[in-house]
């Protein structure tokens, strides 16, 4: 009878201790899949993601820097206006009498992972011999002049060549052998000169675009000029549309063509082994109070930028048109979505200090928020 009952107790310990050993084993299992995210998700933050984040036109892994919230930061800006050569007037708030500087002191914070820091020197060093074109219109020079002071700031005495000129310009940092392009042409697709005028040709993209080849870094952006109406703004007198000549028709309906034409040119003419493509994303304008519950109100006179992480006007038509052409191509192009996070910055604009006496609330002061763009640029080049 004694043997009986140490044999079950010898038996109800074992089970105990097989019980306990699985709890054990799932736990470490548990423990280690949690660590294993956060290991990736570190991994991302410092640029360790691998080429494969790019595939999916944004960042598919746990690190999506364009979700998140702009903070208050005392480290900002990355450079001093009035000591950087390369900004155009339009864009020199500060020169031209802002007076508050709030604006300058924000940084985009994203939910999921930590932005590094812009280092100018080590982006030289990275693309040293390498070549950096922006294609498109003034949004893209706005972005371009922000990283030109950007790269500058971190490396003020090296010897540098500045082109201005149209459609292309040039600054080149001599020491490290790189340069940053800038092709305007608002439109990518081509406007030519016919008989009737000029033409805004939608499945055309001829004129200048050998110049965008063989570049190791290609940024567009279009869209502003689309929306441009009347003679003397809109660039054009009428548009052709396959074997169809027409004074006007939907501007997004065009886009959407002008811009599937242009990833059919990226998908014949780029050899993404050799070239990184970029897609800025759309700008938007800060015109329409209503749009952030402000109905009586543009972006003058604004100081501050709207908290959280939606836009209360939402989002963009052109936004969705430019994701759905990105996704119908072959080309992997990286979608740098600024979208929202430069909708929050209301009070990022020159409004009545760009120096013409208008108000802009279309173009961003520099220092200001072309340089989250560019660090937002930085950081997926990283991954």
């Amino acid at each position: 009878m004694g043997f009986k009952h140490i044999s079950l107790f010898l038996l109800l310990s074992l089970l105990i201790l097989t019980i306990l050993s699985g709890a054990d084993q799932a736990l470490a299992s548990d423990k280690k899949q949690h660590v294993s995210q956060r290991n990736k998700t570190a991994l991302a933050a410092a640029g360790g993601g691998g080429k494969e984040m790019l595939k999916g036109r944004k960042q598919t892994s746990g690190c999506n820097l364009f979700q998140g919230r702009w903070v208050f930061d005392a480290s900002y800006p990355f450079y001093d206006s009035s000591t950087c050569p390369f900004i155009d007037g339009e864009f020199d708030c500060l020169k031209f009498g802002r007076p508050d500087k709030q604006f300058l002191k924000y940084s985009w914070l994203p939910d999921s992972c930590t932005v590094p820091r812009f280092d100018g020197e080590a982006f030289l060093k990275k693309w040293r011999g390498k070549r950096v074109m922006f294609v498109g219109d003034s949004l893209s020079l706005n972005m371009w002049e922000s990283l030109g002071c950007m790269i500058h700031s971190s490396v003020p005495n090296t010897k540098t060549t500045f082109l201005k000129r149209t459609p292309l310009s040039s600054l080149t940092f001599q020491e490290y052998d790189v340069t940053l392009f800038l092709y305007r042409t608002p439109y990518l697709v081509d406007i030519s000169k016919e008989s009737v005028g000029r033409v805004l040709n939608l499945g055309a993209i001829e004129d200048g675009a050998d110049a965008w080849k063989n570049m190791d870094l290609l940024v567009f952006n279009s869209w502003h000029w689309w929306t441009h109406t009347g003679v003397q703004s809109q660039g054009w007198d009428f548009i052709r549309d396959g074997s169809s000549l027409t004074r006007d028709m939907d501007r997004l309906d065009a886009f959407n063509k002008g811009l599937t034409t242009w990833g059919q040119w990226i998908d014949q003419n780029v050899n993404i082994s050799q070239t990184r493509v970029f897609f800025q994303g759309i700008s938007p304008t800060h015109y329409m109070g209503r749009e952030w519950n402000e109905p009586r109100k543009t972006c003058n006179g604004q100081m501050q930028p709207l908290t959280g992480s939606t836009y209360p006007g939402g989002s963009l038509p052109a936004a969705s048109i430019v994701s759905r052409v990105l996704s119908s191509m072959r080309t992997s192009v990286y979608l740098l979505d600024i979208t929202t996070l430069s909708q929050l910055r209301k009070d990022a604009h020159p409004s009545t200090y760009g120096g013409d006496g208008g108000t802009d609330c279309s173009h961003w002061c520099l220092p200001g928020l072309p340089d989250t763009w560019n660090q937002l640029l930085y950081a997926a080049l990283s991954m």
